[in-house]
């Protein structure tokens, strides 16, 4: 049982959570791209919009990722995952 608890926690550690790291720095990058459409189209109500939906959606992934890493941060703890460093 323990092979499995090391093994799970080299699975968290070496693929799962860059990958979480990855698509955090994506949704950041969308949010900062919506905000950047929206201030410099201010002029355009259309493309305004636009920025506005890119900066929901932006906000919306960064709260999903996050929410994510701490879910697995909290399910590993409770089953005792140790994730070795």
């Amino acid at each position: 049982m323990e092979v499995l608890f090391v093994f799970i926690g080299n699975v968290v550690r070496d693929i799962i959570n860059p990958l979480i790291g990855l698509l955090f720095a994506l949704a950041l990058a969308f949010f900062v791209y919506g905000a950047a459409q929206f201030i410099l189209n201010s002029d355009d109500a259309s493309k305004r919009d636009e920025g506005k939906k890119n900066l929901l959606y932006g906000f919306i992934g960064l709260f999903i990722m996050s929410a994510v890493f701490g879910i697995l941060t909290v399910v590993t703890a409770t089953f005792g995952v140790g994730l070795p460093r």
